[in-house]
């Protein structure tokens, strides 16, 4: 077992290498790499981003002139491996909102240098950045966010948590969706969106003819791939999570009736959330570690493995307290992403996640040991009292003593509020 990890780990390694050495040709060679797709051909011009198993590019459709943020992610091991990818792929499918990322389209390929299959990803490219681009640039100039902007900017990440938080299922049927709520009229369930409800997305630059298009009338399809080549395996055909989910329960719930499954996103930052070209809107991104959000812990086995996947995707500086150390017999659930968003919130007023200090980077302090006691302080500032309570609010080592989504809104609404 552990030989077979070894070597696994060489690949992983090996395959990062391969991609370090394409990004860095194609940031030195003044003709841009380029990678063929089922017959299509995308330069791709830059780098936007890298992950431990993924690297994501600026590409452009030669043909079409289009440009995207294309995530490329390898999956060495075969059809295992991209079923795993593939449940990023569902998730950005599953979640239907203003504020959540629109997946474009996606690719299942054979690796050209090797045994394993590549999924890539077609996404939005969103000229701004993310918040954690903004919080560079705040530092470089010696800047902060208004404290108004900021808060909105919160609030409509927050929407978008709210219908990850709220996702329903309704037995007996395929479709699946956030149940909507009194303040909330951007969510929706359908697979395929008509002209008119693009509206309602905010629209990339560039948007329109000659770039990008959700006209379905100018969009040429890109390759959406089912089946991985060569294999009989369907790698993605509809939510086969909320499927299973269906089939499990159709015996015990009325047929119709709605059923609350909440997902947690497990890694919310500033980083994971673009920021839409009018400037106002954020798009929530990133579902590579959404997973349904109510886990039993019924055994010291299950309680490590939850830990280790935590470890593995979800950011220290900004990873709930019960996913450094998780026990037995609780249940983990959705209140990991409040935690989260407590120290986003507090990451766009400061510069820095609350336990990212001089203590913990420079004096050798434990990230680990800070978020279990929840040591961290809020700097002098302009902000209100109210923006402060806010953060401590979400910051509650009990996850049982931190508030919900809807909570977390409601008081989001009053600070903005009393700023007006």
């Amino acid at each position: 077992m552990a030989f077979s990890q070894v070597v696994s780990a060489l690949d992983s390694l090996k395959d990062q290498a391969k991609d370090a050495i394409w990004a860095l040709s194609s940031c030195l060679c003044q003709q841009s790499a380029k990678v063929k797709i089922n017959g299509r051909t995308f330069n791709i011009i830059k780098v936007l981003g890298e992950g431990g198993f993924s690297f994501v590019y600026l590409a452009q459709d030669e043909i079409s002139g289009r440009q995207f943020a294309l995530k490329k992610i390898r999956c060495p091991t075969g059809s295992e491996g991209v079923k795993e990818a593939m449940r990023e792929v569902e998730a950005y499918r599953r979640f239907k909102h203003r504020n959540i990322i629109r997946i474009l389209d996606s690719a299942v390929v054979q690796d050209p240098e090797g045994e394993g299959k590549i999924v890539y990803l077609f996404l939005p490219l969103y000229q701004r950045g993310n918040l954690q681009d903004a919080i560079n640039l705040n530092v470089v100039n010696g800047k902060h966010f208004p404290e108004q902007d900021m808060i909105r900017l919160f609030k409509g990440t927050c929407e978008a948590v709210r219908a990850m938080h709220d996702y329903h299922t309704t037995t007996g049927s395929s479709s699946a969706q956030p149940q909507p709520s009194s303040s909330s009229s951007s969510s929706r369930v359908e697979e395929n969106h008509s002209d008119g409800e693009d509206e309602l997305f905010p629209q990339p630059e560039g948007d329109g003819e000659g770039g990008y298009s959700y006209d379905k009338s100018v969009n040429m399809p890109l390759m959406t791939k089912h089946r991985v080549e060569g294999d009989g395996d369907v790698i993605f055909d509809g939510d086969e999570e909320v499927s299973a989910i269906q089939t499990a329960r159709n015996g015990n719930v009325p047929q119709g009736k709605s059923e609350h499954v909440p997902y947690a996103h497990r890694d919310l930052k500033p980083g994971n959330i673009m920021i839409a070209d009018d400037g106002v809107t954020p798009i929530l991104m990133d579902f590579g570690s959404t997973i349904k959000a109510r886990i039993k812990i019924d055994s010291r086995s299950l309680a490590l493995l939850q830990q280790d996947i935590a470890a593995e995707q979800s950011t220290m500086a900004y990873r709930a307290p019960e996913l450094f150390d998780v026990k037995t017999g609780v249940t983990l659930d959705e209140k990991v992403d409040i935690w989260s968003l407590g120290c986003t919130l507090f990451a766009l007023a400061y510069s820095h996640s609350p336990f990212e200090n001089i203590q913990t980077t420079e004096q050798g302090g434990s990230i680990a040991m800070a978020v279990l006691n929840a040591q961290y302080k809020h700097p002098n500032s302009a902000y209100s009292q109210g923006l402060k309570d806010l953060i401590d609010s979400m910051l509650k080592v009990n996850p049982k003593d931190r508030p919900n989504i809807h909570q977390v809104i409601t008081m989001t609404d009053r600070v903005l509020q009393s700023l007006l």
